[in-house]
């Protein structure tokens, strides 16, 4: 599928940013609330060959409305060795998830690379401190596969019944998720009341939270400033904006 791309697509291009068409090979329903989409790469790995990185993610492009949307996903399993990926699609109203429930095998997609990136910490953390929701969750996923042997506490908020079924890739022995029910400031408080006692060394912490914009920076903001976490030890991504 071929959209034009408008004055976000010109900017990229100035910005270096390089194009790739994926190819569907099949899709999966994880959950009536969760979708993933198997694709072929248009050359994207081997490209990126010692590039990829856990939380890797490209700008794809949906039309919606006669007018070009970007969005970013992140690459779930990515294979060099074949050119195959996936993208997982937390499912609501918009372009994205439209198409994502329409997708089939032979349908493409145009995709941008520009813009992701990823800094281990160092040193490595005694214990990863983690904040999302199933938008991103293959972000998640590949963190605790990049760090196979450190454990982890996962707080994940969840909007659905069904969210219960995710495929979050725990080890019990080492992972301990808490699930939070959207709702307010329901996650922030959690993360407030529950974080401090697992920070022993503010210079050693580490947290990656990706969640919607406000919530992101309001426990970045207090990440930083009251529990005075280096900057190099937080990791916020605002992943999406509620509706509105």
């Amino acid at each position: 599928m071929a959209v034009g791309k408008g004055w976000e697509g010109v900017v990229l291009k100035l910005m270096r940013g390089k194009d790739f068409t994926f190819t569907v090979t099949g899709t999966e329903e994880v959950t009536a609330n969760y979708r993933r989409v198997h694709f072929t790469d248009g050359g994207l790995l081997a490209e990126a060959g010692a590039s990829l990185h856990p939380t890797m993610w490209v700008r794809v492009w949906f039309e919606g409305a006669g007018r070009p949307h970007q969005r970013a996903y992140t690459l779930v399993d990515p294979d060099p060795r074949t050119g195959t990926f996936s993208f997982e699609f937390a499912l609501h109203d918009g372009a994205a998830s439209a198409w994502a429930r329409a997708a089939r095998p032979g349908d493409t997609i145009d995709a941008t690379v520009q813009g992701t990136g990823f800094t281990a910490p160092a040193p490595a953390p005694e214990r990863l401190l983690v904040i999302g929701d199933p938008a991103s969750l293959p972000a998640i996923n590949s963190l605790l596969d990049a760090f196979p042997q450190t454990p982890a506490t996962i707080w994940f908020e969840t909007q659905h019944a069904s969210d219960a079924e995710l495929p979050v890739r725990l080890d019990t022995a080492r992972h301990d998720v808490r699930r939070v029910s959207r709702g307010g400031t329901a996650l922030v408080d959690r993360v407030k009341a529950e974080l401090p006692e697992l920070v022993e060394d503010p210079s050693s912490a580490y947290v990656w939270l990706a969640c919607d914009t406000a919530t992101t920076r309001t426990l970045t903001s207090y990440l930083r400033k009251d529990l005075a976490l280096p900057k190099q030890r937080v990791n916020g991504l605002g992943y999406w904006r509620p509706a509105g």
